[in-house]
């Protein structure tokens, strides 16, 4: 190869770790020819090469001395077209941080395994939710309602198959359902397909052999070791939501002998599925370097559990090709009304978690009232993700109820009077939850009006502090950018009042819904119904159109991949068919690509981690053993470990957790006030007390930056960089000199 490329071990590397938009490697490296020297085309490790050869300057590489390295792993979240498809797994990423946002306080242990086994439970029927959604859209609205004589489908201007389907199988409705089916059926083997395919591809990698046990729970090479769990949990979610299509195909012909067996057997299916969901044995994860394994029976009951799933499905399908009879009547499907006893099942268990979570939080509250240890919802933040993502996965299942019975016919209430042939019914219960969505939107206007006025109180409150070194000129609008930074504090608060509304707002209607107390017909009621369906359809249309999109548009993925760079950071703990755990290959790539760059005492890695980096930096620091973390130093920038993990996730990235980073690595992080995402780890990012007291911090760990430049006399402001470019800074070069160890050689 001509030009130059250093691309030897040993002496001083500095590694430097990305943050989020899949940020490419000449953008991470500041050089326009980047040469992947490790990896492969979705992770990789990348240098400066130069093509003309090695330049002159201190800037350069030098073999055997110094060097610039990059690890890009932006590929995982935002670099396959399959990142589309993610998009309504939203609710399924949101269980998972549910978990690890659990207290985990010393005492309490059966208290833990409780709300975990909720957890768990509470998974499984989001996947239902989902799964169900697709199933009562196309099995009830289409093979019941829309394709039978009369209805919608057989009317003109209605879909050639629709009609089809209604016309060749009018005396046949099991017939119709069966095909109707195969749709669900589609989406659980679209889950089953990705779920196996980032399984194979991400959580197969092991962490090299790290120090002795640790009590910190991120130290545990465990934790990053989810091969057998994340298995087996799947095999019990795709049963789950097979049985529950063929229940839906079943049901209406319980009358009938055969029809009643399959009923039986698709229900004992979904028992089974639920009970292994709450074994504490089906989800634990075990250290790959014990020889531990999981017991025989627990591998047996999955497999077991598999192979009834497909036979009965597959019992049910041929039944109901062959005829199972004219099934009950009714306008909607027999049996929907399950989906109302599902939803009070998850507000039941949304109750039980929040007895748990707050017990658990009171029992893990720290000593005193250090403003550093701050937990973000009073540490009921499990709580708020779990009820997160069921209101997204309900607006994802009304959305598509709605979209299709528009599509179809006319949507219409149970209640409404004198239908037309072309009308689709949906339950009042649905009617009443979409009344809720212009509420909703209302009540987030409010709250977005309470955070602008917010942030123009602080800005008046912190103009006159920075007129001193900005000048009366800059001031205000320094102010306010650092006053909207500080809003990022408050995200926990606005989380909780929108959960709370939210879960307040869905419990009565679904009481006012079973209890019939008021129909959702007319007047008010009538009109708030109607513009929550139609913003729910257009919800649908966008995801849609979102999706369609990403999939085309490669700067799209990188924007979308954003929300997967945040959210599957943690491991499928409890949900196995969300998007993929990025951090089960990355930690042990990047181990042990530390352990190949500091193979002796004269070598040296500065591992650099901006904004989601840090957060991997950390996590990578833990699991080196200890003479190689003697060989190791952190220089970390625009991390949200303080402001944002260590507060939502105190049990893995409190105090605990960071003082362990602390005290295995030398360590500098770099904040700015400008940051909305960053901040710094060992003290509580305060405007005012910087300004007032200068930006000397006690703690050695921290240095604030800056931003924007002090202009020079008669410059106009500087454009602040924010949550950007942190390695163009003065005080970048400054803290990473302090970091090095060891000499170059003569």
């Amino acid at each position: 190869m001509d030009g130059f490329l250093d691309d030897t071990c040993g002496g001083l590397t500095e590694l430097r770790v990305h943050g989020v938009h899949g940020t490419p490697p000449q953008t991470t490296l500041h050089h326009p020819h980047p040469w992947r020297v490790a990896g492969d085309g979705v992770t990789g490790f990348y240098r400066r090469w130069w093509p003309e050869g090695r330049p002159a300057g201190g800037d350069a590489d030098v073999p055997g001395v110094r060097r610039r390295e990059a690890y890009a792993w932006g590929g995982l979240t935002s670099g396959g077209r399959a990142l589309a498809l993610w998009l309504p797994l939203l609710p399924f990423s949101l269980v998972n941080l549910a978990y690890f946002m659990l207290p985990r306080p010393p005492r309490g242990r059966w208290l833990r395994h409780l709300a975990e086994a909720v957890l768990r439970l509470f998974a499984l029927l989001l996947t239902g939710t989902l799964v169900g959604a697709v199933t009562r859209a196309s099995v009830d609205l289409f093979g019941w309602q829309c394709t039978a004589p009369g209805r919608a489908c057989t009317l003109d201007g209605a879909p050639a198959f629709a009609r089809w389907l209604a016309e060749t199988q009018a005396g046949e409705p099991s017939r119709r359902l069966a095909v109707a089916a195969l749709a669900p059926l589609l989406v659980v083997g679209l889950l089953w397909w990705l779920g196996r395919r980032t399984w194979r591809r991400d959580e197969q990698t092991v962490v090299p052999p790290g120090g002795p046990h640790s009590p910190v729970l991120l130290a545990r090479p465990r934790l990053w070791h989810g091969g057998a769990p994340v298995w087996r949990l799947r095999v019990v979610h795709v049963s789950f939501a097979a049985a529950s299509v063929g229940l839906a195909v079943a049901g209406p012909f319980a009358a009938t002998r055969a029809g009643l067996a399959l009923t039986v057997a698709n229900a004992a299916v979904q028992v089974a599925a639920a009970v292994l969901a709450v074994l504490p044995s089906i989800a634990r994860r075990l250290d790959p370097h014990t020889g531990a394994a999981a017991p025989a029976w627990l591998t047996w009951s999955c497999q077991g559990l598999r192979a009834a799933a497909a036979l009965t499905l597959a019992a049910t399908g041929c039944a109901a090709l062959a005829g199972l009879g004219p099934g009950a009547a009714g306008r909607q499907l027999p049996g929907v009304g399950a989906g109302a006893f599902q939803q009070a099942l998850v507000l039941g268990l949304g109750l039980v978690l929040l007895v748990a979570v707050g017990a658990l939080a009171v029992m893990d509250r720290p000593r005193g009232h250090d403003p550093v240890e701050r937990r973000a919802l009073g540490g009921l933040g499990a709580w708020v993700a779990l009820m997160l993502a069921a209101g997204s996965a309900n607006v994802l299942a009304l959305g598509l109820l709605f979209s299709t019975a528009d599509y179809l016919g006319e949507p219409a209430a149970l209640a409404a009077p004198d239908p037309l042939p072309g009308t689709l019914f949906l339950d009042d219960t649905i009617w009443w939850r979409a009344a809720l969505v212009p509420l909703f939107a209302l009540g987030a206007l409010a709250v977005a009006a309470v955070l602008w006025r917010a942030g123009r109180t602080g800005s008046a409150r912190l103009a006159p502090r920075l007129a001193h070194y900005y000048g009366e000129r800059n001031a205000p609008a320094v102010a306010a950018v650092w006053s909207c930074a500080a809003l990022t504090d408050r995200a926990g608060l606005v989380l909780g009042v929108l959960t709370g509304v939210g879960v307040a707002g869905v419990a009565a209607a679904t009481a006012a819904g079973r209890l019939g107390l008021i129909t959702p017909v007319g007047g008010l009621a009538g009109a708030l119904s109607s513009a929550g369906s139609w913003a729910l359809v257009a919800v649908a249309a966008g995801l849609v159109m979102v999706g369609r999109r990403a999939y085309r548009d490669g700067r799209l993925r990188r924007t979308v991949g954003i929300l997967w760079d945040v959210a599957t950071f943690w491991p499928r703990a409890v949900h196995p068919l969300a998007p993929p755990c990025y951090a089960e290959r990355v930690v042990p790539e990047l181990a042990a690509r530390v352990g190949r760059l500091a193979r002796t005492d004269q070598d040296q890695v500065i591992i650099s981690g901006h904004s989601q980096g840090s957060v991997i930096a950390a996590a990578l620091v833990l699991q080196l053993r200890p003479e190689l973390r003697r060989r190791v130093a952190l220089l970390t920038h625009g991390s949200p470990l303080r402001r944002l993990y260590s507060a939502f996730f105190p049990a893995w990235f409190g105090g605990e957790g960071l003082a362990a980073v602390r005290a295995a690595v030398p360590w500098h992080n770099l904040f700015r006030l400008s940051d909305p995402i960053g901040g710094p780890v060992f003290r509580r990012l305060d405007p005012i007390a910087v300004v007032s007291h200068g930006p000397v911090s006690d703690d050695p760990v921290d240095r604030h930056c800056w931003d924007p430049r002090r202009p020079a006399l008669g410059e106009p402001l500087p454009e602040a960089r924010r949550h950007s470019d942190y390695w163009l800074e003065p005080s970048y070069d400054a803290a990473f000199d302090r970091l090095v160890r060891i000499k170059a050689p003569a």
